[in-house]
C-alpha cells in the first residue's frame, strides 16, 4: 500500500500530529475541517452557514490538491456543536454537493475543537 500525505496551504494547516489528507489505494481521506480560513487563521464567521461554507471550501482546496473535486465524494462526517444547526447547515452543504451526493452522517457533538459550529470531514475515491 502506497500513502501519500496531501496538503495545501489553501486550506488550514493541521492543528495536531495529523494531516489535512491521506491517500491510498485510490482513496482519499480529508481530515476533519474546522471553519477556519487559512488567509487569516480565524474563523469564516460566527454563525453555522459561514462556517459550514469554510469547512467546505477547505475541503474542496485538499481535494484541488490531491487531484480531484467534490464530485469525487463518497462519505462525509459532519460534526455539529448543536444539532439545531442543522437545517441551516444543510442549506449551505446543498449548494456544493448538487448530483450524485455522497453517503452522510451527522452528529451533535459536546463540542469542537477551538469553540468550532462545524467540523466535516470526506471520503473521496480516484
Amino acid at each position: 500500500m502506497a500513502k501519500q500525505i496531501v496538503q495545501t496551504a489553501d486550506a488550514p494547516a493541521a492543528i495536531g500530529p495529523y494531516s489535512q489528507a491521506v491517500a491510498a489505494n485510490g482513496t482519499v481521506y480529508v481530515s476533519g475541517q474546522l471553519p477556519i480560513d487559512p488567509a487569516t487563521g480565524a474563523f469564516a464567521g460566527p454563525d453555522i452557514a459561514s462556517q459550514t461554507e469554510q469547512s467546505l471550501k477547505n475541503i474542496q482546496a485538499i481535494l484541488a490538491a490531491a487531484g480531484l473535486g467534490l464530485d469525487a465524494v463518497v462519505k462525509t462526517t459532519v460534526l455539529l456543536q448543536d444539532i439545531a444547526d442543522f437545517g441551516a447547515m444543510n442549506q449551505v452543504y446543498a449548494r456544493y454537493f448538487t448530483a450524485d451526493c455522497p453517503a452522510r452522517a451527522a452528529f451533535q457533538v459536546a463540542a469542537l475543537p477551538k469553540g468550532a459550529l462545524v467540523e466535516i470531514e470526506a471520503v473521496a475515491v480516484r
